[in-house]
């Protein structure tokens, strides 16, 4: 199973070598069919050309511009059409997000799962220095979005997550042009009927830069997203259901993880 990376990338110079690299070391090493795929949103600070030298020394790097205006799901949405791989991970350019758990995402797709979840926030999970007031930002609305869906999974709003290509065709077409990608994505997975795993994960804050999540700014962007998947969910009958799913939801232990 060939893995594809995207990783969104915006004014991500000071990061983005470390990401590659860490990545390209850890999926060389499981011996992972790959490509890490940099989505550069609009950059100013010379994004692109980082990559493409890094590209230069190995070709499972590569970089495209999205074609889209500026924003988090564009660019995704960008890199999504663009992907390569039989299954894809989405994957933060800031080095937040660990290779080791990439590589046991990529296991758990082998083994036959639709989606893979990672959770910051469950027994096993490793978080560094998250910053107190969106931690508990996060808390309340990951609640909120558990009590409306019933899915029992606590972290949605994390975008760090693996899925099939024949889930990223199901839960077309996707809408969401900033940070509520992240909440559309998955929860468009569940409710159409892919089974998914969730396990712990480890998350470190970044570095270099700044965040580009402007919270006071994806209240409203979030609660668009989560009303109409669950609208979706509860008025169309199953009409995006494909009848020969069989919906599964799977809470790995979190001693199962990748050393």
């Amino acid at each position: 199973m060939k893995l594809s990376v995207i990783i969104p990338a915006r004014d991500e110079a000071e990061s983005i070598p470390a990401t590659l690299l860490g990545l390209s070391a850890a999926l060389a090493q499981e011996k992972v069919d790959y490509e890490l795929l940099v989505v550069d949103d609009g950059s100013t600070d010379g994004t692109a050309a980082v990559v493409a030298g890094l590209g230069a020394a190995d070709p499972r790097i590569r970089c495209i511009a999205s074609p889209n205006p500026p924003g988090f799901g564009f660019a995704v949405r960008a890199g999504l059409a663009a992907f390569t791989g039989d299954a894809v991970a989405i994957v933060m350019a800031d080095g937040s997000d660990g290779p080791d758990d990439v590589i046991l995402y990529h296991r758990l797709l082998e083994e036959g799962y639709d989606c893979v979840f990672g959770s910051r926030f469950v027994r096993g999970s490793r978080v560094h220095d998250y910053p107190v007031v969106k931690r508990v930002i996060n808390r309340i609305v990951n609640l909120g979005i558990r009590l409306l869906f019933r899915h029992g999974y606590n972290d949605t709003t994390n975008a760090f997550k693996a899925y099939r290509r024949e889930v990223i065709e199901t839960v077309q077409p996707l809408v969401s042009n900033h940070f509520n990608l992240t909440v559309e994505l998955p929860l468009k997975a569940i409710v159409r009927g892919h089974s998914y795993a969730v396990v712990p994960i480890s998350w470190t804050n970044r570095r270099h830069g700044a965040s580009k999540l402007a919270l006071q700014e994806m209240g409203s962007r979030y609660l668009l997203s989560l009303l109409a998947v669950f609208f979706e969910h509860h008025l169309s009958r199953g009409d995006y259901v494909r009848p020969t799913m069989q919906p599964a939801h799977v809470k790995l232990k979190p001693a199962v993880r990748v050393k």
